[in-house]
């Protein structure tokens, strides 16, 4: 009935969609097995996507081939440029989509795939012979073979829905639960966990008081994710900005006796950054308020997200708190706020490329990590699909360091740290924070994973060669033409910078605090004339690259330094208890997580500096 497969993925969720695509492009035979083709893709939680961090990640995503910021470009509703206040590091796109054009977007790509097929079943095990991943077991006892499986299972695996005092099986609203895998797996040896996350009520349109909150618009001039030929956005829809009260979260507290969170019938941790409204009033009882930002579901759709107000509480108690908001005082509800607990594997069972330690060719991606978050399940779905492709070809496989993207930070803290709690993306986690940002994913990406033999990949890297080759012209001018003190004075003044006595170049002018190249231009006719040639991009990154040189240079050498670390290989079979001057946990750390570079080794949590000097010694360096 089937053939046999050289990728099977399932679960159909962000993190399965570009594992399937990645492993598809790479040239592998996939089958994406899910329970409901009719939600593929679906954004379960709110309708967007990026944000501070994880717009990085969407980027990154794009610039290596998958296809989370096409989709995205393709059905947002609204754009913004987040922390534009601060430096380009912390620049952050985040946009409004429409979750069912986003969801049907993603379907569409995915069917018009020559290499996908697809299965609509639950799948309840995998295959394992002698230690390799076979294929799986279908719900029906259909056993469909494959040299490699991924498994992006999401919230599905022993869900347990929660709202108030009842709960109930089920991997999202309306969906059932998926069983049989994780008993498989802890049989196999891996250590399981429970994770728990949440989703706020879900509001009709029409009910609230517009005027009555404060407006958030887009960005003027919006911009995109994808690096390719995707549409730029021509009109938006706002959201709105609310907050709770004293008398909401006096309302909230008259449920907390009845709340699965406090009453101990939840086990899972939470996600530290993204709290319930009961865990929020709980926590910081000082504040007064809590802002709640007011989302649409699409173009078309009345349907409301109330980002800010996820809850598990009874739904008597979320309906009647609500309508104290100001704005809800007329809310209708289309369903409740929930938690869901579910079956996660700790991280640290896998390799950097995701393949477990137990079963070869056998991938986890997604919240079966611990991780949380679209953008986060997305990249480990490429990362799987990728490497589960060069694992079945006898291909080393691809691993990003940190010092090359945002994912390569989010694997490596996943892997050799674990997590305790859902782990989510932020600035703060990146050393090399001014050298992974959004604007320059493509170059930093796209030229590595071209070499892989990914497909589609010649236009990317001709429009990176272009970007770049651009930036560098842009950058020449700067530094060969000189501006006069009677061109630029007025405006340096208007900013509060020295004037100028002498023709400069127009580079030591631009490194300036707040003086940038549409401001010279305006007072420098030549440079206006010149940079007509050239698009916002390419000038973007022309400025960055010079008004932070000194910074990007200092990153560059640290990351220098560390790379001598990660070039020092580490034998997988390599015995450590042999080594008694190790401490004993970092005997214990490094045997089980047999890291693959003493660069690695040294991230390990347990792992001390002087043990690093003993493995150098030990290894010849």
């Amino acid at each position: 009935m089937f053939p046999k497969y050289d990728v099977i993925v399932v679960g159909a969720g962000h993190a399965g969609c570009e594992a399937a695509v990645a492993a598809a492009n790479m040239g592998s035979k996939v089958l994406l097995a899910t329970m409901n083709m009719q939600t593929i893709a679906q954004m379960s939680c709110n309708p967007a996507m990026g944000g501070v961090a994880k717009g990085q990640i969407v980027r990154e995503i794009d610039a290596l081939g998958g296809y989370s910021g096409i989709v995205t470009d393709h059905t947002m509703i609204q754009f913004r440029m987040l922390n534009k206040s601060k430096g380009p590091a912390m620049w952050s796109p985040r946009a409004q989509s429409d979750r069912m054009l986003f969801a049907a977007k993603w379907r569409s790509l995915l069917e018009q795939h020559p290499n996908i097929d697809f299965w609509q079943e639950m799948i309840n095990g995998i295959i394992v012979k002698d230690g390799i991943a076979k294929g799986v077991r279908t719900g029906i006892g259909l056993e469909i073979e494959s040299k490699s499986v991924v498994l992006t299972n999401g919230t599905f695996l022993n869900g347990l829905i929660h709202i108030g005092e009842k709960n109930f099986g089920g991997g999202r609203a309306g969906e059932r639960a998926s069983i049989g895998i994780t008993e498989q797996l802890v049989e196999l040896g891996f250590e399981a966990g429970r994770m728990k996350t949440g989703t706020p009520p879900r509001i009709d349109g029409r009910s609230l008081d517009w005027e009555a909150m404060e407006l958030q618009a887009g960005d003027e001039t919006p911009s995109k994710f994808s690096y390719t030929d995707t549409p730029t956005l021509k009109k938006q829809r706002p959201c709105h900005i609310a907050y709770t009260n004293k008398e909401v979260h006096d309302l909230l507290r008259t449920g907390f006796d009845r709340s699965p969170m406090f009453n101990g019938r939840i086990r899972g941790l939470g996600p530290r950054y993204c709290p319930s409204i009961e865990d929020k009033i709980d926590r910081f009882a000082d504040k007064d308020r809590h802002q709640l930002f007011v989302e649409p579901e699409g173009w078309d759709t009345v349907e409301i997200y109330v980002n800010g107000f996820s809850s598990s509480l009874p739904e008597d108690v979320q309906y009647k708190a609500l309508r104290k908001i100001r704005g809800f005082e007329n809310a209708k509800m289309f369903r409740p706020g929930y938690a869901i607990e579910y079956d996660f594997f700790q991280p640290t069972q896998l390799k950097t490329s995701l393949e477990t330690r137990l079963v070869k060719n056998l991938f986890f991606a997604g919240q079966i990590n611990g991780t949380t978050g679209y953008e986060e399940a997305a990249c480990q779905g490429l990362m799987a699909g990728i490497n589960a492709h060069l694992a079945i070809n006898e291909e080393a496989p691809f691993v990003l360091k940190r010092s090359e993207a945002y994912i390569g930070v989010l694997i490596d803290d996943l892997v050799n740290k674990g997590t305790k709690e859902p782990y989510r993306m932020f600035t703060s986690r990146a050393e090399y924070r001014i050298l992974l940002r959004q604007d320059n994913a493509d170059i930093r990406l796209s030229p590595i994973v071209e070499k892989l033999g990914m497909a589609n990949m010649e236009q990317r890297m001709e429009r990176v060669e272009e970007k770049v080759k651009a930036a560098q012209a842009i950058d020449d001018f700067f530094r060969k033409t000189s501006v006069s003190p009677d061109q630029m004075n007025a405006y340096l003044e208007s900013v509060g910078s020295s004037k100028l006595k002498q023709k400069v170049k127009m580079n030591t002018v631009l490194a300036r605090p707040n003086v940038f190249i549409e401001n010279i231009s305006k007072n420098v006719p030549a440079l206006a004339e010149y940079l007509t040639q050239f698009d916002e991009e390419a000038i973007n990154l022309s400025e960055i690259n010079m008004k932070y040189e000194g910074y990007i240079r200092r990153e560059q050498e640290m990351v220098e330094k560390m790379n001598r670390l990660e070039s020092v290989n580490l034998r997988e079979d390599f015995d450590y208890h042999s080594i008694t001057s190790l401490s004993f946990e970092a005997r214990e750390k490094l045997s089980a997580l047999k890291p693959r570079t003493i660069g690695q080794a040294s991230r390990i949590s347990g792992v001390s500096p002087s043990d690093i000097s003993v493995l150098l010694i030990h290894v010849g360096r």
